[in-house]
């Protein structure tokens, strides 16, 4: 496993291809924050669960200027399809070389996106990180209440 990054640490950028086109990390922090959601695969279990929960709660993600960005190695197509399917109102990328999973150190020993959310600022810096078990994730709620701590204390 990669060493993930930590909480102050510069956010790499990065262009992947994803749902919504090309997407470019620095690009999308110029509009607010970004939540960068690393999940492991398309069409499972606790990866369906968890980006619908933030999908039901994005009205309140974007009221406090936050973006949300899935991130995995899938394929456009199995995002596309997957996206469709669950109604995701928020880009997927797709990281097929795991170029951005690295990066952030979002990798397991087998190659596969850990479940690991980071809070990228706009000043480019990771306000918050948590690394989830692997069937497990942070409810939507939970995320909020940290942004909304994070917010009133900068």
């Amino acid at each position: 496993m990669a060493t993930l990054l930590d909480v102050g640490d510069a956010a790499p950028d990065f262009t992947l291809p994803s749902t919504e086109g090309p997407l470019n990390l620095y690009e999308r922090l110029r509009d607010g924050a970004v939540l960068l959601v690393f999940y492991p695969k398309d069409d499972t279990l606790v990866c369906t669960r968890q980006l619908c929960n933030y999908r039901d709660h994005l009205t309140a993600f974007r009221a406090l200027n936050v973006d949300l960005i899935g991130i995995n190695h899938d394929d456009l197509a199995s995002h596309a399809s997957f996206a469709k399917r669950y109604q995701l109102p928020f880009p997927l990328c797709s990281d097929p070389e795991r170029v951005a999973c690295r990066a952030y150190g979002a990798l397991t020993g087998t190659w596969n996106a850990r479940r690991v959310a980071f809070l990228v600022g706009e000043d480019a810096r990771i306000w918050w990180r948590h690394a989830e078990l692997r069937l497990f994730h942070r409810e939507a709620k939970e995320l909020l209440q940290v942004i909304q701590e994070l917010r009133a204390s900068r």
